[in-house]
């Protein structure tokens, strides 16, 4: 798209005389706002606290372009030129590998674009990136803001505090929750207070079916308040809400939009490799906001800014129903891989599925690739039928898991899928090959903070096999003995029964 600049405003154009792609507009006037116009409200709905592009808009240019006159939305370049270096303003790419070039009808030259964030339609030199600058929708509160009842652990009800103030103070804090502490819970009370503040608020995490996970819950605690439910493909794209649950990917289309962020699994992939998705949080934040990061595996650096006191930050190192969480065993299983090509596992590994199977408990055991899994797969159905493998391509996992949950299945081979995100009332774990570098610090506290979940069943069984262990393996035992320790020492924990 092609602009003329003209009266301190820039106009669309369809010719190239006298006119440039918005890239090449050295500065983009804002017009004052005009108090007298009448604006759209629907185009007021659509773009607060947004970026868009014109194709993500169903209003004719004409209208959009009035609306710039009038002081009411902005234009803003999709792609910054800085000499020879050029970046996505919408995703934060500046590597030259993730920029194409293509022959453009728009703007008729050939147009740079990135293709970075290609799947949330594409933006080059000429896109503007729209967004709203007139009033914000006027937020109306019900009488009743939350619904939830419940109460909260001790543990939960300081860090709920901590979630409060943070919020508040338009501060960062990070709460280090272990695997099954009951995070969500601890976040209500800091949604109710921003809700009543009329403050925006947004849950953003990793993945798609934790948005679907969460989605009915706070639906449930705060029944009188409009939620919109972000992900690829979700219905609610455009609608405005005081309180939003998204995928991270979604906030690309975000710009200073809310006064709070809480960001759920902040070690989980893709989050942690995709430099695009922590600006997108970034850029979603208004410049005066609180962040609230949630985890049970902060990152080793995290761990040491908690330490030395450089990071606000709160634990919960117990889980509510006050038991300690499952530590950790290691057993070693000599060259597991060899022995499996040869059509065998280890004795202590079939010995130890054996005697599950046998006393009727359920078991989730991980491996850390497809193939050697599914060779496994094979010889544990010598052993019971009904044994199943799942993959993240697997498009039976979902029934699988279900299968799983219904107790239909005895045992259930995975990869590092279910690390985190399911819950198993009442199952030992096993992990085969933990020396992997797969199997990151984080990665086996996830692992191991699948079993014991179940106030009924609080306890559980987890093993470590392996072929010689490995500095996260030891990390990851050390992490929760140390939260064990710690929810004794708070009076968390009914007694000790943590393993040292």
């Amino acid at each position: 798209m092609r602009f003329i600049q003209k009266d301190n405003l820039i106009i669309p154009s369809k010719t190239k005389e006298d006119s440039l792609p918005i890239a090449q507009i050295l500065m983009i006037p804002n017009p004052p706002l005009t108090p007298s116009f009448t604006y759209n409200p629907e185009l007021q709905q659509r773009l607060t606290g947004k970026q868009l592009l014109l194709d993500d808009l169903p209003f004719p240019l004409p209208d959009i372009q009035e609306h710039y006159q009038h002081g009411y939305l902005t234009y803003r370049k999709g792609i910054e030129k800085n000499g020879k270096q050029s970046s996505c303003v919408r995703c934060g790419n500046k590597d030259p590998q993730w920029f194409g070039a293509y022959p453009c009808a728009r703007c008729g030259e050939n147009c740079l674009y990135c293709r970075k964030c290609l799947m949330m339609g594409r933006i080059s030199e000429c896109t503007p990136l729209i967004g709203w600058s007139g009033p914000a929708p006027e937020i109306q509160n019900p009488a009743q803001i939350m619904a939830w009842q419940g109460t909260l652990s001790e543990g939960q009800k300081v860090a709920s505090d901590h979630v409060v103030e943070a919020i508040r103070q338009n501060q960062e804090h990070l709460v280090w929750a272990v695997c099954g502490a009951g995070k969500t819970e601890v976040l209500f009370a800091g949604i109710e207070s921003a809700l009543a503040a009329k403050k925006r608020i947004c849950i953003a995490t990793p993945r798609t079916d934790v948005v679907l996970e969460l989605s009915p819950r706070l639906k449930a605690a705060f029944p009188d308040i409009p939620i919109a439910s972000l992900y690829g493909g979700s219905e609610d794209r455009h609608l405005f809400a005081p309180l939003t649950i998204a995928t991270t990917h979604q906030l690309l289309r975000f710009y200073h939009a809310f006064d709070a962020i809480i960001l759920d699994e902040v070690d989980a992939f893709p989050y942690t490799v995709e430099e695009s998705l922590q600006y997108a949080a970034v850029q979603a934040r208004k410049p005066a906001s609180a962040m609230i990061y949630l985890t049970a595996t902060p990152n080793s650096n995290w761990q040491r800014e908690c330490r030395t006191g450089t990071r606000a930050y709160t634990t919960i190192p117990a889980r509510f129903h006050r038991k300690p969480l499952p530590v950790p065993e290691f057993n070693w299983c000599g060259n597991w891989q060899k022995q499996l090509k040869k059509g065998n596992l280890p004795a202590n590994v079939i010995r130890w599925i054996k005697t599950r199977i046998q006393a009727d408990k359920q078991i989730l055991v991980f491996f850390p690739h497809i193939p050697l899994m599914e060779k496994a797969l094979s010889i544990l159905q010598q052993i019971h039928p009904e044994i199943e493998a799942v993959h993240a391509e697997d498009p039976d996992r979902k029934s699988k898991v279900q299968k799983m949950r219904n107790k239909e299945i005895p045992m259930l081979l995975t990869t590092t899928i279910l690390e985190r995100g399911v819950t198993f009332p009442n199952i030992d774990v096993a992990v085969v090959g933990a020396e992997d570098t797969i199997f990151t610090e984080s990665a086996l506290v996830q692992i191991a903070g699948r079993a014991g979940r179940s106030k009924d069943h609080p306890t559980g069984n987890v093993t470590f096999f392996h072929y010689g262990k490995t500095e996260d393996m030891l990390k990851a035992r050390r992490q929760i003995v140390t939260m064990n320790l710690e929810g004794l020492k708070k009076g968390l924990l009914d007694k000790q029964e943590a393993a040292k």
